[in-house]
């Protein structure tokens, strides 16, 4: 009994994954970016830039990384999976030369911060996008 509990989990675990296809880069509503190509969103959070479109500073804000959507995200915008993501990083901070985004909980974390800051930009499903935030970039 116990283990049909545990496959059952894993079948709705790996449903939740693929229902988590859809990202959309979302920014401040207030934000005067109306949209985003994904290397611009990719340079930001690569640390290869720091500004958003409008010349404002961007508070890049990510997700954690058991979050699947985050692995979606990397792979489908950057074109680099976490590994490459991480050793990247390691090698700006290391030289001093950027800092990581802010890591967040989950999508209702970063459309908070999102939400309570002009220069935040983040990533969360396309279904948990609402009027907090505004979608910048939409990656299937």
């Amino acid at each position: 009994m116990r283990m049909q509990h545990i496959l059952i989990a894993l079948a709705l675990a790996g449903a939740g994954m693929a229902a988590q296809a859809q990202v959309a880069v979302v920014v401040n509503p207030k934000s005067a970016a109306a949209s985003m190509t994904a290397d611009q969103v990719a340079n930001i959070f690569l640390g290869k830039s720091n500004t958003l479109p409008s010349g404002a500073a961007a508070a890049p804000v990510d997700q954690p990384e058991s979050a699947a959507i985050r692995e979606t995200f990397y792979t489908k915008v950057t074109g680099k999976n976490s590994a490459q993501v991480k050793a990247a990083w390691s090698r700006l901070v290391f030289s001093g030369k950027a800092t990581p985004p802010k890591e967040v909980a989950s999508s209702a974390e970063v459309k908070k911060f999102v939400a309570g800051n002009p220069d935040a930009i983040g990533y969360i499903e396309k279904s948990a996008v609402d009027g907090s935030v505004k979608v910048v970039l939409s990656v299937d």
